[in-house]
């Protein structure tokens, strides 16, 4: 092998990397949520803020002294909106109906992606991404099957699960047309600070105490943020300039299996069979959908 292939091959092999990096890293963060002693939407809102200083100053090295203000792109802004909405509407799906269901309506986001990447882009998606969707579908069904309820009494909680999917489904679309002109230090911190500010209203209005009580709970929120929001979303910011948004999306699949797994490691959440079957079901649903 040519040293010009080897490079070739790290180059088609990194952006692929950083997706799934960036999944594991996003994996965690419901395990910081628990730990961290606030409310949700405040967690939610020092998530990205606490995150605001690191991605600056990563802005500021990639793009270099020649471009020291922030520019705030349409894209870049249309994302910051839409991870604000998928943020505040997934913890008003944990508040109103049970994790299982919040967590399975927010991993349908791929499907949102397909549907308004279509209509609102004219993409097309190929067969074996539609196939590779079906089987992850079906894997994070098979994760969250033994919880899963449908109730009356849960409703409402269920549309708001709805809503984050959809507005996650946005967000990546808007991150792969932002990336067409802003590098994914700059975009990820410009859609970070208007998310950052939007949460902050949503925070002090809807819970009022914006402090963590312990040391112990502003760590979980420092690791939130450094970790789960500057890692993972930055990473999935440089996969979305390589990959097309279809199959990316499918990167949420990898953040349930992560999350299983840092459960059961750090919680002691146990795995069941079906468990583990839904996890194989959407390792091979990502295979089958990669591009060629």
């Amino acid at each position: 092998m040519t040293a010009q292939s080897a490079t070739a091959r790290v180059d088609r092999f990194a952006p692929f990397a950083a997706l799934v990096a960036g999944a594991v890293a996003m994996g965690i963060s419901p395990i910081f949520v628990r730990l961290a002693d606030v409310g949700p939407f405040t967690s939610a809102f020092w998530r990205v803020g606490l995150a605001l200083p690191l991605l600056y100053a990563w802005t500021r090295i990639a793009d270099g002294p020649e471009r020291k203000a922030a520019r705030f792109t349409k894209p870049a802004i249309l994302a910051g909106l839409a991870f604000a909405g998928d943020l505040f509407f997934w913890h008003l799906a944990i508040v109103h109906t049970s994790v299982a269901n919040a967590t399975f309506f927010a991993t349908c986001a791929p499907i949102w992606v397909v549907l308004f990447g279509w209509l609102l882009f004219g993409e097309r998606v190929k067969a074996n991404v539609l196939a590779g969707l079906a089987l992850c579908l079906a894997g994070g069904a098979a994760l969250l099957a033994q919880s899963f309820q449908l109730k009356p009494a849960g409703a409402v909680g269920d549309l708001f699960g709805v809503a984050t999917g959809v507005f996650f489904g946005l967000y990546f679309l808007a991150v792969q047309a932002a990336r067409k002109s802003v590098s994914a230090a700059r975009l990820t911190f410009e859609a970070s600070v208007v998310t950052a500010a939007i949460l902050f209203v949503v925070a002090v209005v809807a819970e009022h105490a914006m402090w963590p009580a312990t040391l112990g709970g502003l760590a979980a929120l420092l690791a939130m943020a450094w970790i789960s929001h500057t890692g993972g979303q930055g990473l999935l910011s440089i996969a979305l300039g390589r990959l097309p948004a279809a199959f990316s999306s499918l990167v949420i699949f990898l953040e349930a299996i992560a999350a299983a797994g840092f459960g059961w490691a750090i919680l002691g959440e146990p795995v069941s069979a079906m468990q583990a079957l839904g996890g194989i079901a959407i390792l091979l649903g990502i295979w089958v959908a990669r591009p060629r």
